[in-house]
């Protein structure tokens, strides 16, 4: 990787980091998911930041943003679009859905009935849309950030394990720290900071920058820890379901772009300690498992199974 491109990798997380306040490693996973092609899931209470973050990452790669507030009343078509008749032609014309921009923030995605998640999921999956048995890709990049509440269960309709999986990441928000909620305040006297952004990337240059992501190299004993890791979490007693291919392949994928990220064309295990929980936590179902009460422990564990694995020299 070139310097150039490692100042450039660096200013877009710095300009985000402008208004996404104090929360530096959110910030470098979204610009790691942009990168490797994967979705974010944001978990926590209303309120933390969690649209902002979408609004900010879209100003930065000059991109679309569109926000969908997922009700229980959301219908699939009113996100995938519809096809309407033309009077004049006789013919039926698609009307796209707000689906069609290059970042979605699908705000409590949990609220909304399993048949609306299930299309904002096959959307997420396959890039494109099925109308009328008529494809319509998506635009590329397409990035979906999709929040939930975790401690609310009335009215919800909680993601099934292999739903959970479409998402490269997911990520507690948390409060910020007295001092930045501070500084927050100062930089709202005046209007909202995340509009003032300027674009860091164009999307061809984003596009030209994925690239190298394909080209970060894994040694062979470096495949094998990763192998190690994922056969772990199949072999945990505490675990009734362990990691899928999918799930191993996007661990490698998040992986090669954080080694990306960080200047680097080649892999260390520290790129897969460093994310096994955001990536692999949401993956796994372990025994006794209820809604997202027991996320702590799951996330523990993870980091225990990992923490065990002997670390290639």
């Amino acid at each position: 990787m070139t310097e150039e491109v490692q100042s450039r990798l660096t200013e877009l997380e710095e300009h985000m980091a402008k208004v996404v306040l104090g929360k530096p490693e959110i910030v470098r996973l979204c610009v790691i998911a942009v990168l490797a092609e994967g979705h974010v899931l944001l978990e926590d209470v209303p309120g933390v930041g969690k649209t902002l973050i979408g609004k900010a990452l879209a100003h930065c790669i000059d991109g679309n943003f569109c926000r969908l507030q997922l009700t229980p009343d959301l219908l699939p078509s009113d996100i995938v679009g519809t096809s309407l008749y033309n009077n004049q032609t006789g013919d039926f014309t698609y009307k796209p859905g707000p689906l069609f921009a290059n970042v979605v923030l699908a705000d409590e995605i949990n609220r909304t009935t399993p048949r609306t998640q299930s299309a904002l999921l096959e959307a997420m999956s396959d890039r494109q849309i099925s109308v009328d048995g008529v494809s319509h890709p998506l635009p590329d990049p397409f990035i979906v950030i999709a929040t939930q509440n975790p401690f609310e269960f009335e009215g919800t309709y909680p993601l099934p394990e292999s739903q959970l999986d479409r998402f490269l990441f997911r990520i507690k928000v948390g409060y910020p720290p007295r001092e930045i909620e501070a500084q927050i305040l100062k930089d709202h006297l005046n209007g909202e900071p995340v509009e003032e952004l300027q674009p860091i990337l164009s999307i061809e240059d984003l596009l030209s920058l994925r690239k190298g992501v394909h080209e970060v190299t894994i040694e062979e004993s470096l495949e094998e820890y990763l192998l190690d890791i994922i056969h772990a979490t199949r072999d945990s007693e505490a675990l009734h379901v362990g990691i899928s291919t999918r799930g191993l392949l996007a661990f490698f994928r998040a992986a090669q772009a954080m080694a990306f990220v960080e200047g680097r064309d080649y892999l260390i295990p520290d790129d897969f300690k460093r994310l096994a929980v955001p990536t692999l936590a949401h993956r796994v179902l372990p025994k006794g498992f209820h809604h997202t009460g027991q996320r702590e422990s799951v996330e523990t564990l993870i980091k225990r199974l990992v923490d065990a694995i002997p670390v290639p020299s």
